[in-house]
């Protein structure tokens, strides 16, 4: 009888991300000991690609990068929205105690409660936030997920058109039908794949240069529309979107009109009121690699402004003093 080990199929990459540039390096000790690949793209003000790495051409899911388009969806849908609440119904918030406070708010204003929210129960996103929570004995909550403003404000879109609640998360509900066309308009392309979100909500697959298109379709839009009210709104409160130590707010704060807006999985898109934007996706989804990389491209889009540093700072520790960094390989 034979005791040999049976061969197994031999599995192969797709020949797309061979050909991925490295974006950003881990270098510790003068040693680069790590790298990370994936593919981005910047867009002139006229809508040209000036700036193509690796295959933007090729679909991904943009995360929460596709909150603003959601959020333009509830208001297409009649939902009456402004100001923070508006950032909020786009954002990933950091579960800081403005952000908690002002979707019980909301939920409170559409006469709705926190067991309708259908999101995971979910600590703050934000680290320190998170052990803050802990430490006074809270429990992970619904709220507490980073996309309950999002969540709160479909709902309550739903409610106000006499749609069904229970199922707002089903890709065939009316108010998830107008967001992927939304996400199809602004992108200019098909969707080409529908998953699940982390939070639950249907999840709308474009290529990076349609991401990148999307944001600047926004911040070009006239004034009043869906798609520019979300646009201002997230300008103006920043905060709201992200979180006081977060990049994307950051960004929204020092350089004047920009939109931004990250997603998990390292995904990041960006668009200037002249109409150049950016998008990019790191194929490991280390978020580690977000700023550098957010921080380079911009750079190479013609930003400058001082924050560029602070987004592009990402050191390494060793014995609990700086030892290296993770930077931009492009």
């Amino acid at each position: 009888m034979s005791t040999s080990t049976p061969s197994l199929p031999a599995i192969s990459a797709p020949d797309d991300v061979a050909i991925r540039p490295v974006l950003a390096e881990v270098v510790r000790s003068g040693f680069v000991e790590g790298r990370h690949r994936g593919s981005l793209v910047v867009l002139g003000a006229d809508g040209g690609v000036e700036l193509a790495l690796g295959d933007p051409s090729a679909p991904v899911f943009p995360r929460s990068a596709n909150k603003p388009m959601q959020a333009a969806a509830v208001l297409r849908a009649g939902l009456e929205l402004s100001g923070e609440r508006l950032a909020l119904a786009a954002a990933s918030h950091s579960g800081e105690t403005f952000h908690l406070e002002l979707v019980r708010t909301m939920l409170d204003e559409f006469g709705l409660t926190e067991g309708d929210l259908q999101t995971p129960p979910d600590l703050p996103l934000d680290p320190a936030e998170a052990e803050a929570y802990l430490a006074a004995g809270r429990v992970r909550d619904r709220v507490t997920m980073n996309c309950s403003g999002k969540h709160a404000a479909m709902i309550a879109a739903s409610a106000a058109n006499g749609w069904p609640v229970d199922s707002y998360l089903d890709p065939e509900h009316p108010l998830q039908r107008l967001a992927l066309a939304a996400v199809e308009e602004a992108s200019g392309e098909r969707v080409a794949h529908v998953g699940t979100d982390g939070c639950g909500a249907p999840l709308m697959a474009v290529s990076l240069t349609g991401l990148a298109r999307a944001f600047r379709h926004f911040v070009l839009a006239e004034p009043g529309s869906p798609e520019r009210r979300v646009a201002d709104a997230m300008r103006a409160h920043p905060e709201y979107v992200a979180g006081t130590r977060r990049p994307d707010t950051w960004l929204m704060r020092e350089v004047p009109g920009a939109l931004s807006k990250m997603g998990a999985e390292a995904v990041q898109a960006v668009a200037l009121p002249d109409g150049r934007a950016l998008a990019f996706k790191i194929d490991d989804g280390s978020l580690r690699a977000l700023g550098p990389v957010l921080a380079r491209a911009l750079e190479l889009a013609g930003v400058e402004a001082p924050v560029l540093a602070r987004i592009a700072d990402a050191p390494l520790l060793g014995g609990g003093e700086r030892v290296g960094e993770i930077r931009a390989a492009f």
